[in-house]
């Protein structure tokens, strides 16, 4: 069973081969009235259900930020989050694999496979969604170790200024980079983490906005990997007017 097992997951990455490990995030977002994890950059939804086995944790909180259980299942094209209560906070944990670039095209091989690579990276998405009224500061999360949290209260209207702080390790990521609108503008010029790790950016949208932090940390294991990037999204949703 084990070696099957392996030899499913060899399958589904080298079906990846060739696309940029940094170059996606995960995020929450809603499909018809359901709260769905989505895979993809920009208007890119790309297929979360090939990559379900990826997830390796996914919870919600309560108003308190107290856990509570929450799942996710397959439902045709998109992955679902089903939850015991109404959450607060969701999140998830999502290993992305291991990448090197060959010959300018990324592969899923560590270096011990491919010697030869400019560059070889272990890659973890993180993402927290903000589901409900907040009425504390969102702390640092456990499974999180990218986490962005926002600082002060989320404006009601877009063009608001809005600060957030970059936590790794729940202490402040200093010199992570962020953009603030993943979904409409991916490829924008990101800003960098101050001494707190804190930026101050423009809330973009009337809607659903995707902020995406990226920090890169040392390797673990540097005979399989150089590095170790971190991507982690917050979502959160701005109210229209009343229909």
């Amino acid at each position: 069973m084990r070696r099957s097992k392996l030899v499913i997951a060899a399958s589904l990455f080298a079906s990846f081969a060739n696309v940029p490990a940094d170059a996606h995030a995960v995020w929450f977002a809603q499909r018809a009235r359901q709260t769905a994890l989505i895979y993809g950059v920009g208007a890119d939804d790309l297929d979360s259900v090939k990559r379900f086995s990826f997830i390796e944790k996914m919870g919600g909180y309560d108003a308190n930020y107290q856990p509570i259980k929450a799942t996710p299942r397959i439902a045709g094209p998109i992955v679902l989050v089903d939850s015991e209560q109404q959450p607060t906070l969701l999140s998830v944990v999502f290993f992305n694999g291991i990448w090197s670039r060959v010959n300018g095209e990324f592969e899923p091989k560590g270096r011990d496979e491919a010697p030869t690579s400019t560059l070889s990276e272990k890659n973890y998405k993180y993402s927290v969604a903000i589901m409900g009224p907040l009425d504390k500061p969102i702390p640092a999360l456990p499974d999180q170790v990218l986490q962005i949290v926002p600082v002060g209260a989320i404006p009601a209207l877009l063009g608001s200024k809005m600060t957030y702080q970059v936590l790794y390790k729940g202490k402040p990521a200093v010199g992570a980079t962020v953009i603030n609108d993943l979904v409409n503008d991916p490829d924008q010029t990101p800003v960098t983490t101050d001494a707190e790790g804190k930026v101050t950016m423009v809330v973009r949208n009337q809607g659903l906005n995707v902020l995406e932090a990226v920090f890169v940390s040392p390797t673990d294991n540097p005979k399989k990997y150089d590095r170790i990037e971190n991507s982690a999204t917050l979502t959160f949703t701005l109210a229209h007017k009343p229909e």
